[in-house]
């Protein structure tokens, strides 16, 4: 398996955070100046260790707050008493 560089993983991390206009939000997410997260995708300056977490979270956070609205939805379109599927 060819290991996937870490820009790649943060523009991954981005999209899915913010959709395709993601570097300026992901830069006020973090902490940091648009510029850097340019520099950390040209691969000219290193993805800080603490930035990982950070994404993790965030994506974490998203997750469940879809898998809140997914219920929601689930719960919209079944009858009464039944058990959505698995």
């Amino acid at each position: 398996m060819t290991p996937v560089s870490d820009a790649t993983i943060l523009a991954a991390a981005g999209r899915l955070l913010h959709g395709d206009a993601w570097q300026s939000p992901i830069a006020r997410d973090l902490g940091v100046a648009d510029r850097t997260v340019r520099r950390w995708l040209a691969e000219t300056s290193p993805i800080p260790a603490g930035v990982w977490p950070d994404l993790a979270a965030a994506l974490e956070q998203r997750a469940a707050a879809a898998a809140g609205l997914a219920e929601q939805l689930r719960a919209r379109v079944l009858p009464a008493g039944a058990t959505p599927p698995t």
